[in-house]
């Protein structure tokens, strides 16, 4: 009975390692392997390639934001449930990095409202007085076209339109930061 428990395990084990591997999150923000991996145009998201593109409307419907291709400024996506703890948790930090980096870098919170409601979110939006573009996958497509497989899950790209990190479930605020920091600077 041990003997196939521990079989079973292992078997489980090795089959997270191979998706984790095969599915390209990882956290490299070294920036020569970043811009040495921008070889392909492939829409994918992984880190050194480019984001997926898509238009949502704002929690209001009142305003369309896009991603894809060359901008401005760098953006950061914030894939988000109102129900979901680690959410709460580092929207703060979130409200911060916004109101420090503003000028700088595009940050869109996008709730994945398949998995919510559009009450939520808006009660979600004002307790934790969300200053940066509220947007709504209402279909879910955006977060699918993502592989979002996790709440909270982050996207930081490039002016290029390059994605420089993915992070996957709550991360501290001073590492997203640096990755901010570090995505500004190179561009």
């Amino acid at each position: 009975m041990r003997k196939s428990t521990g079989i079973l395990i292992l078997t489980v084990v090795l089959i997270v390692l191979g998706v984790v591997n095969n599915s390209g999150i990882t956290g490299n923000t070294d920036s020569a392997s970043a811009q040495s991996a921008v070889v392909s145009t492939q829409e994918s998201p992984r880190v050194g390639y480019m984001a997926p593109s898509f238009k949502l409307s704002s929690l209001e419907g009142n305003d369309n934001y896009e991603v894809g291709g060359k901008r401005s400024k760098p953006v950061f996506i914030n894939f988000w449930a109102s129900w979901c703890g680690p959410c709460k948790a580092e929207a703060p930090d979130l409200v911060k990095l916004y109101a420090k980096y503003k000028q700088q870098l595009d940050m869109y919170s996008v709730n994945v409202t398949t998995n919510d409601s559009l009450a939520d979110a808006k009660g979600f939006v004002d307790e934790f007085s969300l200053i940066n573009p509220i947007l709504t996958d209402s279909k879910g497509e955006v977060f699918k076209k993502y592989n979002g497989i996790a709440f909270p899950t982050n996207i930081l790209i490039d002016r290029n339109g390059v994605v420089r990190e993915i992070f996957v479930g709550m991360r501290p605020a001073n590492e997203m930061e640096k990755a901010i920091k570090k995505v500004i600077e190179d561009q």
